[in-house]
C-alpha cells in the first residue's frame, strides 16, 4: 500500500441522526436522499449509515434507497447479528464497517473485540468477499486487535477515536492522540487502510487530522447538529475545510 501522506483525507458523513428526527415523529421527512445530496454538495466523499438491530433510526428501505439514488459510495455500519448480516448480503453495499452493538447504548461505545470474534467473523467475511463488499472493522487502538484484523485480510480498520474526543484536557488529548498515532502506524504497516471516527467535532478534528495514515474520517453527530443551524451543505463544507487544512500539514 502506498503511503497516504500528501493524499487528501476523505470525509464520510453519517446521517443516522437525520433519520432519528424522522423516527421521533414517524413522518416521511427529513428526506435522507435530499440530505445525502446536500452533503455531497458540501464535499462529502461517502455517506455512512448504521442499520442497528433495533432499527432505531435507519431502516432497510433507507439503505436500499440510498444505494439506488445517490452517487456517493455508501458505507453500511452493522453488527454481526444474523439478521443484519442477511440484510447486508441482500442489499450488497460497496463497503461495510462491522461494529459491536449494545441495545442499551446511545451510540457505539467501544471497538470490536476482534480476537474474541474471529470465529464469527470468518464466515461473514467470506460471504462479503464473494460479493465484492469491502470490509472495515471498528476497533479500539489496541495492537492485538489490529493484528487480528490484518490476519483476517479485511480491507481496513476504523480506529475508535472516543478516547481522544472525550479527553478531559489538552494533556489527556495529546496522550490519546499518541496512542491513536501508534495504532495507525501499526495498521498501515500491516497493509490495512486506516479510517477513524467517533466523537469528532469541529473543535477537535484538526488535531485528529494530523494523525498519520488516516484515509477517511467518518463523522455524524457534530455535522448533523451544525446542520440544524447552518444547513447540511454548509456544515459538511466547514468540516471538510478543517480536515483538509490540518491534513495538508501532516
Amino acid at each position: 500500500m502506498n503511503s497516504p501522506f500528501g493524499q487528501k483525507i476523505l470525509l464520510g458523513v453519517n446521517i443516522d441522526h437525520i433519520a432519528t428526527l424522522r423516527e421521533a415523529r414517524g413522518t416521511l421527512y427529513p428526506d435522507l436522499i435530499q440530505v445525502a445530496w446536500l452533503a455531497q454538495q458540501g464535499g462529502a466523499d461517502n455517506i455512512t449509515v448504521h442499520l442497528r438491530e433495533d432499527r432505531r433510526h435507519i431502516q432497510e428501505m433507507d439503505v436500499r434507497a440510498l444505494l439506488d439514488r445517490i452517487r456517493l459510495p455508501l458505507n453500511l455500519e452493522m453488527s454481526l447479528a444474523a439478521d443484519i448480516v442477511e440484510q447486508a448480503v441482500l442489499l450488497r453495499p460497496p463497503m461495510v464497517c462491522i461494529v459491536p452493538e449494545n441495545r442499551a447504548e446511545r451510540t457505539t461505545e467501544s471497538g470490536l473485540a476482534v480476537r474474541a470474534e474471529v470465529n464469527r467473523l470468518r464466515p461473514v467475511l467470506e460471504s462479503f468477499a464473494a460479493l465484492g463488499i469491502r470490509v472495515s472493522l471498528f476497533v479500539d487502538p489496541v495492537f492485538e486487535d489490529i493484528d487480528a484484523a490484518a490476519a483476517l485480510h479485511v480491507h481496513a480498520i476504523e480506529l475508535h477515536t472516543g478516547c481522544y474526543a472525550n479527553a478531559r484536557d489538552a494533556s489527556d488529548a495529546a496522550r490519546y492522540w499518541k496512542i491513536l498515532a501508534q495504532a495507525a502506524e501499526q495498521a498501515f504497516h500491516l497493509g490495512l487502510e486506516v479510517h477513524a471516527g467517533h466523537g469528532l467535532s469541529y473543535d477537535n478534528v484538526q488535531m485528529a487530522a494530523r494523525l498519520p495514515h488516516i484515509r477517511t474520517f467518518n463523522i455524524g453527530h457534530a455535522i448533523v447538529c451544525e446542520s440544524v443551524l447552518t444547513g447540511m451543505e454548509s456544515a459538511v463544507r466547514r468540516m471538510k475545510n478543517l480536515i483538509e487544512t490540518a491534513g495538508s500539514h501532516r
